[in-house]
């Protein structure tokens, strides 16, 4: 999962796509890059760490330019160093550089295919070199004197109907535009706003719409499942649907990874967090659970913990005092990291904890690391009883599309009953929202829920599934 952000018009870009990857740094802390283009050449500066670390001794008047892509990476595999780092960029055809956001499935055929048949050497284990060699390899064979729009098209189709995942992509290309486009699923987001100058209007293209808010941009929609936007030379929007699939939206960006003040398909994520919260009820009341007070896990917990106790007339308590210098203990590398970021950044208030019956709302439970960590501390300050709550299901399957959660035996509910994660957690009782509640939440809006149902919407093979689990393996967020 990373964030990405394109923005083109008549105004030099490069500070807002610096503080435009502040906006979004929750979706990506192992790099950061932007990338510019001006006077007949790309600008790029790209590196290991937070946007501040990255651009905090860079002079970011040499990004200089009305055009630019910027990205925050979040290394599901592969590796989490500089190189690995978008964007990315190739000098021919035309000069066309890209960012992107998701997961490519088939990356082994991928790297077979553009080796052999079409000899690119493939330097990275990041999915963008993938998207950007076959989208530059498709187009090359186009009469380049007469490259037009129609051309564009049919290489984004090209790409999707070749690279099987999902992925959000930002396209610059040298003297002809800049293109945006989604995959056939529209499996990870993408958002267009606006924003008009005294010379004309100026497009932006995020994960997250509280870039907008950051940058003062207007909302203008969401792409659709395979939808291709491109903005020509002359600063007209064309856009066209094309390889397009039932969708399939992750769900788990309303759940987990976005900000709680973005939006999301006409949905503010924080909404919909409560509206999860409050769909937990029946769920804990059929458990037979009676708690004293409900407390959340910080910070994404608050909106399903203060919906479930609204619900349930059952106070809610903040209990957990969270260290704000502590990053996401869930995007932290390895297990051993991660026990030891969950430890700085939560401690428990005891006059709150002591001698009481405590639910525990948190938005799922992965691997059980920060769950076990959390049920052991309440006990040690006194809880009486500790029961767990997920906002969601429980997560059984393997994320293929840009989850950190590509490991089977990683996940915690994985060949396990509730009552069994309960032991593992050192917890009275373990409550999930089911698949189908989760469903009824969303019956207006295709989700992919692959994580809880194992239903992926691109298909699978267990060949696939071994191939991204042993990428995984060899990755360094082992």
């Amino acid at each position: 999962m990373c964030g990405i952000l394109g923005i083109c018009g008549f105004e030099d870009v490069s500070h807002e796509l610096v503080s435009g990857l502040v906006a979004i740094q929750h979706r990506g802390q192992d790099s950061a890059g932007v990338l510019t283009y001006n006077d007949g050449r790309f600008h790029l500066h790209k590196g290991s760490g937070h946007v501040s670390q990255v651009f905090k001794k860079f002079d970011i008047s040499k990004l200089c330019g009305n055009v630019g892509l910027a990205h925050v990476r979040y290394a599901t595999i592969g590796s989490t160093e500089a190189m690995d780092a978008q964007p990315f960029a190739v000098n021919y055809p035309f000069g066309i550089a890209m960012v992107h956001n998701g997961n490519v499935i088939n990356f082994v055929r991928l790297r077979e295919v553009l080796n052999n048949q079409y000899h690119r050497m493939i330097e990275t284990d990041n999915d963008v070199e993938l998207l950007l060699y076959t989208f530059a390899t498709y187009l090359q064979e186009k009469n380049l004197e007469q490259v037009g729009v129609e051309d564009l098209f049919e290489t984004v189709e090209f790409v999707q109907e070749h690279v099987r995942g999902a992925y959000s992509c930002l396209t610059y290309i040298k003297g002809m535009g800049f293109l945006a486009f989604t995959d056939p699923y529209g499996i990870r987001p993408l958002i267009m706003g606006k924003r008009e100058t005294e010379k004309g209007t100026q497009y932006i293209f995020t994960s997250e719409t509280v870039v907008f808010d950051y940058l003062g941009y207007e909302y203008v929609r969401d792409l659709e499942a395979g939808e291709a936007v491109f903005i020509d030379s002359d600063n007209q929007v064309h856009s066209r649907i094309l390889k397009h699939q039932k969708p399939a939206f992750c769900v788990f960006e309303y759940i987990y990874f976005a900000r709680e003040d973005s939006v999301f398909k006409g949905r503010l994520v924080a909404t919909e967090r409560v509206r999860m919260g409050k769909a937990l009820k029946a769920r804990v009341e059929a458990a037979g659970v009676k708690p004293d007070i409900i407390i959340d896990v910080p910070n994404s917990a608050y909106f399903f913990a203060s919906g479930l106790a609204e619900k349930m007339e059952v106070p809610y308590r903040r209990a957990l005092a969270k260290n704000p210098f502590v990053g996401r203990s869930f995007i932290t590398p390895s297990d051993e990291l991660r026990k030891r970021v969950v430890r700085q950044k939560l401690n428990p208030i005891r006059d709150i904890v002591n001698g009481r019956k405590i639910a525990v709302v948190d938005d799922s439970i992965v691997r059980g690391t920060t769950s076990r960590h959390i049920v052991n501390l309440l006990k040690e300050y006194g809880a009486r009883e500790v029961y767990f709550i997920s906002a969601s299901p429980a997560v059984k399957f393997p994320c293929i599309y840009g989850i950190d959660m590509s490991v089977k035996k990683e996940l915690i509910a994985a060949g396990k009953t509730p009552e069994q994660v309960a032991e593992k957690l050192n917890c009275e009782k373990v409550i999930y929202q089911s698949v189908e509640g989760l469903r009824e939440l969303y019956k207006d809006l295709p989700i992919c829920d692959a994580c809880f149902s194992g239903e992926y919407p691109t298909g699978i093979t267990q060949e696939i599934l071994d191939q991204i689990e042993d990428e995984k393996m060899k990755s360094d967020r082992c």
